[in-house]
């Protein structure tokens, strides 16, 4: 699997984000959650992600901008944790810290995630 995220692996349907919120399942492990669920759509792709940032917490801008740019380049390196499936996943990480993180922080959390969610989705033995 190629390590890149490109403008087919992001999630942009709103109709896909009102579903995955609503119907969707989750995992935390803080400061991020995965919220996640099978999609309904055709994809080209396994795994559509979006991700995201609470205002509340960050009101500037650049500091949210910067925390979702480390979000996906994190997931972007470490996508191969989870196998190709059969069936098309949307994802979608939040950040609910109050405190601006360092990148390897968010990259151990990230791995640990997607480690929890091929445990519970793709092997459930």
């Amino acid at each position: 699997m190629k390590a890149t995220f490109n403008k087919r692996e992001k999630l942009k349907s709103s109709k896909e984000i009102e579903l995955l919120f609503s119907e969707g399942k989750s995992i935390s492990k803080y400061p991020i959650r995965l919220v996640y669920k099978k999609s309904l759509f055709e994809s080209d792709v396994a795994i559509k992600v979006g991700v995201s940032v609470s205002k509340r917490n960050f009101k500037k801008a650049v500091d949210r901008n910067r925390i979702k740019r480390l979000l996906r380049e994190s997931y972007r390196k470490n996508k191969y944790i989870v196998p190709n499936t059969t069936h098309p996943f949307t994802f979608m990480f939040l950040f609910t810290g109050k405190e601006m993180p360092e990148y390897s922080f968010i990259e151990s959390k990230i791995k640990v995630i997607l480690q929890n969610f091929v445990k519970q989705e793709i092997e459930p033995n």
